[in-house]
């Protein structure tokens, strides 16, 4: 084979190479890069192919033919490698397009003189048949536009290698390599087609892109050239709200994000990269000792600077970067500002300080509610009961008075017993001891107390429970949640109306049920009672029901601590059905009840509604 089919197997094996990087560049069209690639190796295809037909070329018209295949990619390759470099390093973000068009203007004009060159001759004048040599064919004498394309052409190439400059000094070592594969990529056909004007007849451009196809296919599998760019990378460090700082193998700064020049202005006052960590943060001593003391592994330490009169607080990481998963080359400083978290975790002391005084407060004066005022209302109940049982007949016309004084000293003197109940829960002093009991004959026992205040009314107890039921649950507590419905019941029920309490299985609940056909519940306190407040305020002065629902808040307490829930239904007029679950079973009688008899008969009318 000649020279001339060597050449051209050349050609158009560069050809093939730049046709598998476009096919590279193709499976990843999402990304403006890589489109940018595919269209820019596309047309060095067809400078390649066009060459390789103009070296085989035997006639003036397949000479010129060659040419137009050729003109299909000579005017735009070395416009689209400075789009690239363009969207590589991010200029001109925002008028990126209308740059790209105003830069396509002359590779277009170009392309167009070309195509009808045989009528004006301002890209080639003249076709002269070479007889001194093969290659090539015919020796061409420029016009002006070839000469104004040429210009134009090295021009870009100066632009792009300009962009770059900075860009490189401020980049990491990864960010570096994928620079210099791009600027070896479009440098290498520019300086070939450079020997084209020194007087070497053949030309040498693409051939340079063989260089650049070789070069190109190494950055995409080597440095995933089209998959993370630097441009993505520093927007990546513009956009994260972290203060980031990338420090090499010999602790020199490469380069930081916009957060972390907030953070450390000094920073921004660096003039050239990479520079000396330990110049460059000479005003934070106790930062650069954490950073310089923690060798290649990783460490976490506190930061904190004075911004004005506020303190700013930054939690800092440093992380290595590994180069092939093992070969450390660098790190990565993390500065999480954390001040707002600092001062909510005062604030938060602050109200921890103020609020265990209040529970200071509230505990002094539980106990003087438990002392001085518990005791002489006890006192003041004492007296009543001594003065009831002295009442003759011939004081009749004070007795209703009396009974009414009675009534109200017995009321409150229940509502602070259930005050006190509730303050012990609420501490945790009231123990917590559950056993397995009889669920029936714990009832009884409750219909028992309730007996005698119910018999004034002439109100019936009725109690329909199976005497297999068990449940689970602390006594004490059990106790005062049913003399509390039960006590609510006879209190809201009219004369010789009727109470029952009944159980049912529910799965592995028990659940009980207090009903009554008295008068019901109003349906504004109905309301409050299903929003499950711990606290009611009684609406009008006076109001005697604001006992009553703080007794059923104590109940509902002690029902959530044995793990079920209080509820009811009412309609008034027709009477009230008070339910609460508790964990059981169908058992059997069990030989934890005491007997009826061992309690004590105390009527108990210690709650209401």
């Amino acid at each position: 084979m000649d020279i001339k089919q060597w050449m051209s197997i050349l050609l158009f094996a560069a050809a093939a190479i730049m046709l598998f990087i476009s096919w590279l560049s193709y499976r990843k069209r999402h990304l403006p890069v890589a489109r940018t690639v595919l269209f820019m190796m596309l047309t060095a295809a067809f400078y390649a192919v066009g060459y390789g037909l103009e070296v085989l070329s035997r006639t003036l018209d397949e000479f010129k033919l060659s040419l137009q295949i050729e003109y299909l990619g000579i005017p735009f390759v070395s416009t689209l490698w400075l789009i690239l470099v363009i969207q590589f390093t991010g200029t001109a973000a925002k008028h990126r397009r209308l740059l790209s068009a105003a830069l396509m203007v002359v590779p277009a004009l170009v392309f167009g003189f070309h195509l009808t060159n045989d009528w004006h001759h301002l890209v080639y004048e003249r076709y002269i048949l070479n007889t001194d040599s093969a290659v090539p064919l015919y020796t061409t004498i420029k016009g002006f536009w070839y000469e104004v394309h040429g210009f134009y052409n090295y021009g870009v190439m100066v632009c792009g290698m300009l962009l770059f400059i900075p860009m490189f000094w401020r980049s990491p070592p990864i960010m570096r390599k994928q620079i210099v594969i791009l600027a070896l990529g479009g440098a290498a056909p520019m300086l070939l087609n450079a020997m084209f004007w020194f007087g070497i007849q053949v030309d040498l451009t693409p051939f340079g892109f063989v260089v650049s196809g070789i070069v190109y296919i190494w950055g995409i599998y080597r440095f995933n050239l089209l998959r993370l760019m630097p441009l993505a990378q520093a927007k990546l460090f513009d956009t994260i709200r972290d203060g980031v700082v990338l420090i090499d193998g010999d602790d020199r700064i490469v380069s930081f994000n916009r957060a972390a020049a907030s953070v450390l202005s000094e920073l921004s006052d660096i003039a050239r990269y990479p520079a000396e960590a330990a110049k460059a943060l000479a005003a934070h001593p106790e930062l650069l000792e954490s950073i310089l003391g923690a060798g290649t592994g990783e460490a976490q330490f506190p930061f904190r600077r004075t911004d004005g009169e506020r303190t700013r607080y930054y939690a800092c990481s440093l992380t290595p970067i590994l180069e092939e998963g093992t070969q450390p080359i660098g790190k990565i400083l993390m500065l999480n500002d954390i001040t707002v978290l600092k001062e909510n975790e005062a604030r938060l002391r602050e109200n921890a300080r103020q609020l265990a005084e209040l529970n200071a407060f509230k505990d002094k004066l539980f106990t003087v509610v438990a002392h001085d005022i518990r005791d002489p209302i006890a006192l003041l109940v004492s007296l009543t009961e001594l003065l009831g049982e002295e009442l003759s007949a011939a004081e009749q016309e004070h007795a209703e008075l009396f009974r009414e004084l009675k009534d109200q000293v017995h009321g409150t003197f229940h509502l602070v017993e259930q005050l006190l109940d509730w303050y012990r829960s609420q501490k945790g002093q009231v123990q917590f001891r559950p056993m397995s009991w009889n669920l029936q004959q714990v009832v009884r026992q409750a219909l028992s107390l309730a007996g005698a205040k119910a018999g004034i009314k002439r109100i019936a107890l009725t109690e329909r429970i199976d005497d297999r039921l068990a449940v689970r649950a602390d006594k004490e507590m059990l106790d005062l949640i049913l003399r509390n419905l039960l006590s609510n019941a006879i209190k809201y029920t009219g004369i010789g109306g009727e109470v029952e309490v009944g159980a049912a299985l529910e799965g592995e609940s028990v659940v009980v049920s207090v009903r009554d056909n008295g008068a019901g519940i109003d349906p504004r306190i109905s309301e409050l009672l299903r929003l499950e407040e711990p606290f009611f305020k009684p609406t009008v002065p006076g109001d005697d029901s604001a006992s009553a629902r703080f007794g059923l808040v104590l109940a509902r307490e002690f029902v959530r601590i044995h793990g079920g829930r209080l509820w009811f239904d009412s309609v008034p007029n027709e009477g009230t059905t008070f339910y609460f679950s508790l964990s059981g079973s169908a058992s059997g009688r069990e030989e934890h009840v005491d007997a009826i008899g061992r309690l004590e008969a105390v009527e108990s009318d210690i709650g209401g509604r």
